[in-house]
């Protein structure tokens, strides 16, 4: 089979398309053919040795893909072969991503999707989706599961609407209930976010965000899922509800992060950090579990109609597919696998 490895961290360079022999799965696996691997930011921080350390002498990248499952090992219902799948975590902790005519995972990390979503709806929930789905379940006075109600009368803010993380957490707190703002850089990437199901959009860069965000939620915002901490606590803090809480899953541009305590202590904020690998065994459940119903629902969508376009590239340029999402490309970037 033809896959892409790297066995020393760099720049995207060190990724090489090679032949490797047909993996098998294990006890408690299944072996799923690949049609579209979904990158994501820390596939390129893992490949470049930022903050990750190599555990395996060669690596195939991606956690997040798309296809049918073609084998299983022991102990795994072989009723699910040929089931149509989406894979997350699929490189986590192991040597066998995405980036892979074939890829063996353990059995619940390759969860049902149904005929009427599309491969690249598939590759694109993973890290993304289940991000998003951490971030509007740790409030102190929010839902543990989502669902159609679950937001009723919540105040939602997605930071970087335009983004994959953002762009789901638009998509599914919009399904759950809640009134969804969200902040963009510019014109292009409101429409975006608008197309994702924001109900109101605000441009950080020009006027008063505060005030316009204010202008949408009077009372203030119950959730804020943020992107970029460093650049915009202050604009959080200054739109947060009483008892709000700011989740944070990542620090786009790297700023330091100046935190003035008195006024988040009288808010009462909740300041909650996150990353998916580690939120533990029974958040991450609930959430597959969540994501699944969610595009079951066809919640989901992907595509530039839909507010996520698709920055497509063919197996043999995932080097150039890395470099898009470390550059900064707006929308999803896949690997199309299948030939």
């Amino acid at each position: 089979m033809k896959a892409i490895v790297y066995r020393d961290t760099g720049a995207a360079d060190v990724l090489r398309l090679v032949d490797r022999d047909l993996p098998e799965p294990g006890p408690g696996e299944v072996r799923v053919r690949v049609a579209v691997s979904g990158v994501n930011p820390t596939d390129w921080q893992a490949r470049s040795g930022a903050g990750h350390v190599k555990q395996f002498a060669e690596v195939t990248p991606h956690l997040d893909g798309a296809d049918t499952v073609d084998a299983v090992g022991e102990g795994v219902d072989r009723g699910r072969i040929g089931q149509r799948v989406w894979l997350y975590m699929a490189a986590a902790g192991r040597p066998t991503g995405t980036a892979a005519e074939f890829t063996v995972v353990p059995a619940d990390r390759a969860v049902p999707l149904p005929d009427e979503a599309g491969f690249d709806v598939g590759a694109a929930l993973g890290v993304p989706a289940l991000t998003a789905h951490r971030a509007l379940t740790v409030a102190e006075d929010g839902p543990r599961r989502l669902g159609p109600g679950a937001l009723d009368g919540k105040v939602v803010l997605a930071a970087g609407g335009a983004g994959a993380v953002g762009h789901a957490v638009i998509q599914l707190a919009r399904w759950a209930g809640a009134t969804v703002v969200s902040t963009v850089s510019g014109p292009q990437k409101a429409a975006l976010a608008t197309a994702a199901g924001a109900h109101h959009v605000v441009d950080y860069r020009a006027g008063d965000p505060a005030a316009g965000i204010r202008a949408a939620a009077p009372d203030g915002v119950d959730i804020v899922a943020e992107v970029a901490l460093g650049a915009n606590l202050a604009l959080d803090l200054a739109v947060l509800r009483t008892r709000g809480t700011i989740a944070v899953y990542g620090n786009a541009g790297g700023g330091p992060v100046p935190l003035d305590v008195p006024p988040a202590m009288v808010a009462n904020a909740r300041l909650q950090f996150l990353i998916l690998y580690l939120a533990g065994q029974e958040a991450r459940d609930a959430a597959v579990e969540d994501v699944a119903a969610a595009v079951r629902a066809g919640a989901l969508p992907v595509g530039a109609e839909h507010g996520l376009p698709l920055v497509r590239f063919p197996l043999d340029r995932t080097a150039d597919a890395h470099r898009a999402v470390e550059g900064g490309a707006v929308g999803k970037v896949v690997v199309d696998v299948a030939s």
